[in-house]
C-alpha cells in the first residue's frame, strides 16, 4: 500500500477518536470565549476533525506529486472524506446543534452519489472527484469545523458564520450532486 492510501486509512482511524471527544461525556472543563461556554472535549474534537480534514490534501498531493495515484485511493479517498463529514453531522445533529434535514439532505447526497460510483465501477469506470465536488467537501469542512468550534473567532465580530456556511454547504453540495448525476448519466442510462 502507498503512503498516500496509508494517509487516507489514518484519516478513517481519527473518526472514532474524534467522535469519542465530541459525543462522550469526558470531563475536561470549559473554555469561556466571550459569551460561549466550549468545552474543552468539544474544542479537542474540533482540532482532531480539522487535522483530519487537512491531511486529505496531502494525500492528494503525494498520489499526484510522486504517480502514485491508484484506483483504490480515487475509491477510498472521497470514501474518507464523506466518512469524516457524515460522522461529524450526525454528532453535531446528536448535540442539537445541526438541524437533521440539513443532515439528511447532504448526507443523501453523497449516498447518492457514491451508489453512482458503485455502478460506474461496475462498469468498468472510475468517477473521479469533480472540482465543483472538492470545493463542496471544502465548504463542508469549513462548515462543520465552525460548528464544532461555537462560531470562534466570529463570535468576536456577530457574524453567524457557522450559520451561513452550512447554509453554503448545503446548497453546495446539492449542486453538486445534480453535477454528478448530469455528467455521468451515461453510467446510470448503460446499467439500466
Amino acid at each position: 500500500m502507498n503512503l498516500p492510501n496509508k494517509i487516507t486509512i489514518i484519516r478513517i482511524f481519527f473518526i472514532p477518536v474524534f467522535l469519542i471527544f465530541l459525543l462522550a461525556p469526558i470531563p475536561l472543563g470549559e473554555i469561556q470565549i466571550k459569551e460561549i461556554d466550549i468545552p474543552i472535549a468539544h474544542f479537542i474534537a474540533a482540532i482532531l476533525f480539522i487535522i483530519a480534514s487537512t491531511t486529505d490534501g496531502l494525500d492528494g498531493y503525494y498520489a499526484r506529486k510522486y504517480n502514485l495515484v491508484t484506483d483504490f485511493g480515487k475509491f477510498l479517498d472521497p470514501l474518507a472524506d464523506k466518512l469524516l463529514v457524515a460522522a461529524a453531522l450526525i454528532a453535531l445533529v446528536e448535540l442539537n446543534i445541526v438541524p437533521a434535514w440539513i443532515t439528511v439532505i447532504i448526507l443523501s447526497r453523497e449516498f447518492a452519489v457514491t451508489g453512482l460510483r458503485l455502478i460506474a465501477v461496475q462498469e468498468g469506470i472510475v468517477i473521479a472527484a469533480s472540482n465543483i465536488a472538492k470545493w463542496k467537501t471544502r465548504i463542508q469542512i469549513i462548515s462543520i469545523s465552525a460548528l464544532l468550534l461555537h462560531n470562534y473567532p466570529f463570535v468576536y465580530i456577530g457574524v453567524p458564520f457557522d450559520v451561513w456556511s452550512l447554509w453554503i454547504a448545503m446548497i453546495i453540495t446539492l449542486y453538486s450532486g445534480w453535477d454528478y448525476f448530469v455528467k455521468n448519466k451515461h453510467v446510470m442510462l448503460k446499467s439500466i
